[in-house]
């Protein structure tokens, strides 16, 4: 751990405490920014600036349920910033959502759009609730009230919000018309991940499988592993995991391993991906007693030999307990934070690659950021066009960080934060502090 600077704040670097069995996601996010903060020397003002949100919003959002009662629920919108342009980030539904991972979430947001060159800010937002419990009608009134709650702060040149955890491109519409109707104009460029006839982007759902996959085999090139003969482990068989899998399935690549919340399935001579897929689909989206491979549960996926090991699932799959046991040559993070940062040494000891979630998963803001040009402009590009244009903002992104981590001789995860700071606070420094 680096050493605290005299003229850095100690309440931003300290020196870290015992280690937990489990790193809250801000926890992880922090020291990781430590690191970068430092190796850049940043003062302690552009420390706190870029460490701190630049706005926080809590709202109630009263809804009158089915019954003719009324439930008051709570929402949250962080913008973390607003430096490189307009904030960007998911808004999610959850009985756990709280303001301190939202946070987290919204910091994240800004690093990952300045990591793939993107110029958004970073924010989250959510809802504490449970969407099983709402009917549809309910979710439409929370929706529109959430966003009615916060037309000051949403906006096409201020914060886009899109899906996130339990929010899909209807809940989008929602967002976008309520918004619209307030404005009494058509704003689709209030929102991205929106239902294509009202001005969402061909390309959009795979957009982060396919970025998953353009920085996995830009790895393999650096590594000199050719695709078709790479084995590839995949926890996680959602959105990502499945586009992930198939992708590399059709690159050539053997994927031994393949996993859903029914557990982990092996098969060392390689699985048919779009037969799994298939199966999948036909089994109320869920791959259990899935009958081409041999069960094995959702831990022990991960300790798998193999050259690419894909975590697509969660957060904190890999830690300070498992970490040892890695054998991956690389790990490309589909999922947001499943390794945490009391793991990340250990990786890097063992000579694991790990291409960090914030370039690897970037791929769906690349595409919402395509789906807001496109909205500005009232002119859509076809589906290869996103692809194309995606596949060479992220081949660019990651050779713009494998030369940060050569120059420095840090960690990929460590040069994106790197990379991404230096970003933030030139701009901020081009800017100025407007007093």
């Amino acid at each position: 751990m680096a050493t605290t600077p005299a003229n850095k704040p100690s309440a931003y670097y300290k020196e870290p405490g015992p280690k937990l069995d489990k790193e809250s996601p801000f926890e992880s996010m922090m020291e990781r920014f430590r690191f970068a903060a430092d190796l850049l020397q940043l003062d302690e003002g552009m420390f706190q600036y870029l460490a701190s949100p630049f706005k926080q919003v809590i709202v109630s959002v009263p809804v009158v349920m089915d019954n003719g009662k009324i439930k008051v629920f709570e929402g949250y919108r962080v913008i973390h910033d607003n430096v490189l342009g307009p904030s960007k980030g998911g808004v999610r539904f959850a009985p756990d959502v709280n303001l301190e991972e939202v946070k987290a979430l919204a910091s994240w947001m800004t690093w990952k759009c300045a990591v793939v060159n993107v110029p958004f800010g970073g924010a989250k937002g959510g809802v504490r609730c449970n969407p099983k419990e709402l009917s549809k009608a309910e979710l439409e009134r929370l929706t529109r009230r959430y966003t009615a709650n916060l037309l000051e702060v949403f906006g096409p040149d201020r914060d886009i919000p899109a899906p996130d955890m339990n929010t899909d491109e209807q809940v989008m519409a929602w967002i976008m018309d309520t918004y619209s109707m307030n404005s009494q104009r058509t704003e689709t460029a209030v929102v991205t991940g929106k239902p294509i006839i009202l001005g969402g982007s061909l390309g959009r759902k795979e957009a982060t499988g396919r970025g998953v996959v353009t920085v996995t085999l830009a790895a393999l090139s650096k590594m000199g592993i050719m695709p078709n003969k790479t084995s590839v482990v995949v926890q996680g068989f959602g959105n990502v995991g499945s586009v992930s899998a198939e992708l590399m399935y059709e690159q050539g690549a053997k994927i031994i391993a393949i996993s859903d919340i029914s557990g982990g399935y092996v098969n060392t001579d390689g699985i048919d991906i779009p037969g799994a897929i298939a199966y999948m689909n036909n089994n109320n989206r869920s791959l259990e007693g899935y009958p081409d491979a041999d069960p094995i549960s959702n831990e022990e996926i991960l300790e798998l030999e193999c050259d690419v090991l894909i975590p697509a699932a969660k957060e904190d799959q890999i830690s300070r307990h498992n970490a040892h046991n890695i054998k991956a040559k690389i790990i490309s993070e589909g999922a947001n934070g499943p390794v945490t940062a009391n793991a990340d040494a250990i990786l890097e000891e063992n000579g694991v690659l790990v291409i960090p979630d914030i370039l690897a998963n970037a791929g769906g803001v690349t595409v919402s950021y395509f789906e807001w040009v496109q909205d500005r402009q009232g002119y859509f590009w076809t589906e290869e066009r996103v692809n194309r244009r995606l596949n060479r903002m992220m081949r660019s992104a990651f050779d713009n960080l494998y030369k940060v981590s050569d120059q420095h001789k840090i960690t990929m995860r460590q040069a994106a934060y790197v990379y991404a700071i230096n970003r933030v606070a030139e701009t901020l420094k081009l800017r100025g502090i407007y007093a």
